[in-house]
């Protein structure tokens, strides 16, 4: 008899949570909050897209609970403005529950997990002006690297098309995605350890490979204890798992460093007998070494080799994932193709492969990246935020440890600001400057958490993008529009990698090709 009062009094706890909020000037949040799991019932994938029909069902502003965790879902520029502009330090915390921050960042020790304060300020300072700089991209070292491993892109797919073909003109189908990723990890690996990806030895790349394909396998699964701590015992298996990755990744570091440090050996007796003049700048690994011997106490191993996981995790997959979806984009939309050729053909020619300093005069292919970067952010909801104390977001009151969910995805495909949002349309983006507009456009996000790699990242697209292009003939591999299907997780990857027909563009390129 007494179980026909369990229904009731269910319905009475929600009713009394609901108004409990609302006196507590919360902001709109959905009724059916059910008790223990919160809001997860509504949870679907891909993560932006579901935030984004609640936002239209309850306003720009949403409040959620996920077992213990009061969540802040934010998809309105406005409102993200007060978020990470008014409120910035407030929400500069990163969440101290994530199951992946123990083991991947290194229990919250590395600059993306690290919570706001002096650690991560250091952290991000040797980010942003030791490893990242703006004299360091722009040194002829980097560029440098950039344009010679997006001349070995060009090369690779040039031998695989003329490869067993009666002319070279023959087109053939390629599969993208290894080849982009190859390109974006050797540009890491070699502005970090000094040499090419698939040129570290014994099984290093393909450990490389399998360590970012792991993380990101990590980042997208639901660890029911980090929403509900006595829960954790479901994400005993997982735990052992992250355990293990984290064995494998200080291995696998520790490897890559000492065939470093014993390489630089044998180069630096070869100096003492060859003067060697010419100033290269020092791979990140040398400058974190330096770190190290002079503050051993504090740059410990453990430090470095989060910092590189993180270099390597945030510059090789979101830009070979950018790249494939600009591409993706072109083969269906092949005028767009077009009119970016006749730019680089008027301005660069096929005498000679397009340079770094050529893109500054090609703005279409700037806002084919922009409109790239527009539909299909590589991380469409950022990495969540905490709040570190009380705040106001749109008149409302937001509790101290509420996590942030930035919605850019959403913002940045609203037809309130872009009209269309679904239609390819790089136009859009003429006589605009910079790849930030405000927060109606911020791909790499924005305040202190902001990407410290944007400007790499930057470069990398637009000379890949830009080369292969000039370089070569791009068709589907058939009559239907290429897939552009999202992998449902919180990241933005394809369902199907990109599949398509190459062929060189003409003799003179051809010739350059060839002298690679």
């Amino acid at each position: 008899m007494h179980l026909y009062y369990l229904p009731i009094a269910v319905v009475l706890y929600m009713a009394t949570f609901h108004f409990w909020r609302k006196l507590q000037k919360r902001p709109p949040t959905p009724f059916l909050c059910l008790p223990v799991i919160g809001h997860f019932w509504l949870v679907t994938f891909p993560l932006a897209e579901c935030l984004a029909k609640l936002a239209e069902r309850y306003g720009p502003i949403v409040y959620l609970e996920f077992g213990w965790t009061r969540s802040l879902a934010v998809c309105s520029a406005s409102a993200v403005e007060e978020c990470l502009s008014k409120n910035d330090v407030a929400f500069c915390n990163r969440p101290h529950r994530i199951l992946i921050g123990k083991y991947a960042g290194n229990n919250f020790t590395s600059i993306n997990f690290a919570p706001y304060g002096p650690h991560w300020r250091n952290l991000r300072r040797i980010a942003a002006v030791e490893l990242l700089s703006s004299h360091r991209l722009q040194s002829l070292s980097g560029i440098h690297i950039r344009a010679d491993e997006v001349r070995l892109l060009v090369q690779r797919l040039y031998s695989k098309v003329i490869a067993g073909s009666d002319t070279e003109s023959k087109s053939k189908v390629v599969d993208m995605r290894p080849e982009l990723f190859d390109m974006a990890m050797s540009v890491m690996t070699r502005l970090i350890f000094g040499k090419r990806y698939q040129g570290l030895q014994a099984n290093s790349a393909k450990k490389l490979e399998k360590m970012v394909e792991t993380f990101f396998g990590f980042a997208n699964v639901v660890h029911f204890g980090d929403f509900i701590p006595y829960l954790r015992w479901l994400d005993w298996g997982k735990e052992r798992r992250l355990q293990k990755f984290k064995q494998d990744r200080d291995a696998l570091m520790r490897d890559l460093i000492e065939e470093y440090i014993m390489e630089m050996k044998v180069k630096d007796c070869h100096s003492e007998n060859n003067d060697d003049s010419t100033v290269k700048v020092k791979p990140m690994l040398q400058v974190l070494l330096e770190l190290q011997q002079s503050q051993p106490e504090y740059y410990k191993d453990e430090i470095i080799f989060s910092i590189l996981l993180d270099l390597l995790v945030g510059g090789s997959d979101s830009s070979a994932t950018t790249i494939e979806w600009a591409f993706s984009l072109l083969l269906n939309h092949p005028e767009v193709l077009k009119k970016a050729h006749t730019e680089i053909e008027n301005h660069v020619g096929h005498d000679r492969l397009l340079a770094e300093s050529d893109l500054k005069s090609l703005p279409y292919v700037q806002c084919i990246i922009k409109e790239t970067l527009r539909m299909y952010p590589p991380n469409p909801t950022l990495f969540p935020h905490e709040s570190s104390k009380d705040c106001i977001v749109g008149g409302y009151l937001i509790p101290q440890g509420t996590s942030l969910d930035v919605n850019i995805w959403a913002i940045q495909n609203d037809p309130n600001i872009w009209g269309d949002p679904q239609n390819f349309r790089p136009e859009r983006f003429d006589g605009v400057e910079g790849y930030r507009i405000g927060f109606k456009m911020m791909p790499f996000g924005s305040g202190r958490r902001i990407c410290p790699g944007e400007g790499l990242a930057i470069r990398v697209l637009s000379l890949a993008i830009g080369s292969l292009i000039q370089c070569f003939e791009w068709e589907r591999i058939d009559d239907q529009l290429v897939d552009m299907n999202k992998v449902p997780d919180l990241f933005m990857h394809k369902i199907v990698p990109l599949q398509a027909r190459v062929a060189p563009r003409h003799g003179a390129i051809t010739k350059l090709l060839t002298k690679i």
